[in-house]
């Protein structure tokens, strides 16, 4: 499907996208400040070099959204299913961020930045997180199965827990005590 509108270099500030429909577009260089996108419908929207900050986008369905070089600041993010997303130069970066339950499943999502974001039982199943930052993030229940997180900075993320023998962890980096997050499935005690 062939977008018809270009908007570019625009702020759009305090809209409720749950109310009124966000247009059709491909939105470049655009800043998006206090919009309420939850369950809103984003489908097959580009968004390129976009700033999102202070928006809530919880459940918001995004089948063939595509987020080239996104920055999403302080914004509430539940249960977004980022996998349905347009993967052609998918990338994006998040900074004090509330992702809960959202879903990274099969994604390539290299260099990706969460910086202290809450990651609770997000889903980065067959994901590829190669040098991904997790600076200061919490991960309780996320869940990891055949990621490849090569190169990827856990020293200051908490509460994970990473089967080695099930994901790619190669010169990842992590820290203690936050490490025994990597021997979790053998229920020992470690002091």
């Amino acid at each position: 499907m062939k977008l018809v509108e270009i908007i570019a270099d625009e702020t759009f500030a305090k809209i409720d996208y749950t109310t009124q429909k966000l247009e059709r577009a491909e939105y470049e260089n655009c800043t998006f400040i206090n919009c309420d996108f939850s369950n809103a419908d984003i489908n097959q929207i580009q968004f390129n070099e976009c700033h999102f900050e202070n928006c809530n986008l919880s459940m918001a369905q995004t089948g063939h959204t595509s987020f080239r070089e996104v920055t999403f600041k302080k914004c509430k993010m539940l249960g977004v299913n980022f996998s349905n997303c347009d993967t052609f130069l998918l990338s994006f970066a998040f900074d004090d961020c509330v992702l809960d339950l959202a879903s990274f499943y099969g994604l390539k999502l290299k260099n990706t930045q969460f910086i202290n974001c809450n990651l609770k039982e997000v889903d980065f199943t067959e994901a590829t997180l190669n040098n991904a930052v997790f600076d200061g993030s919490n991960l309780v229940q996320a869940v990891f199965g055949n990621t490849n997180l090569e190169k990827s900075d856990f020293r200051t993320a908490i509460n994970y827990s990473i089967d080695p023998e099930i994901n790619r962890i190669k010169k990842a980096k992590f820290s203690l005590p936050a490490i025994t997050g990597l021997l979790d499935k053998y229920n020992i005690d470690i002091q």
